[in-house]
């Protein structure tokens, strides 16, 4: 697994699908490639001062890091923007948000039938 590392990697990626949590939201793309899948992170000022930043990149960072193979795809693109909730969940269930969202993510989205709704 790779690091994100240009700003144009994350600007696509934003444009992909969402799938919020509570301590983070997670972006994904699919790239024209093959190649494996490349996660980056990111925390904005408004989550607090460069100490709890960093506390809750090392999260991020370490709940990628124990996340077994399957969930993340090859030739994907992910970010995940991380909240200040991040901080106070505890770790287990930030994993299990994780996994939950890339399965979102990875869900394949059906066409509504206008027909069923209308009975």
């Amino acid at each position: 697994m790779e690091r994100l590392r240009q700003r144009a990697d994350f600007l696509a990626a934003a444009a992909g699908t969402k799938a919020p949590a509570s301590g983070f939201v997670l972006q994904a793309r699919r790239r024209d490639d093959e190649g494996p899948a490349r996660v980056g992170f990111t925390v904005s000022r408004k989550v607090g001062n460069a100490v709890e930043r960093n506390r809750v990149r090392r999260r991020l960072r370490e709940m990628v890091r124990l996340l077994p193979v399957g969930p993340m795809r090859v030739g994907f693109d992910y970010v995940l923007i991380g909240r200040r909730a991040a901080l106070a969940l505890p770790f287990g269930r930030l994993c299990a948000d994780l996994t939950a969202a890339l399965e979102r993510v990875h869900r394949g989205r059906r066409p509504r039938n206008h027909d069923e709704r209308s009975q």
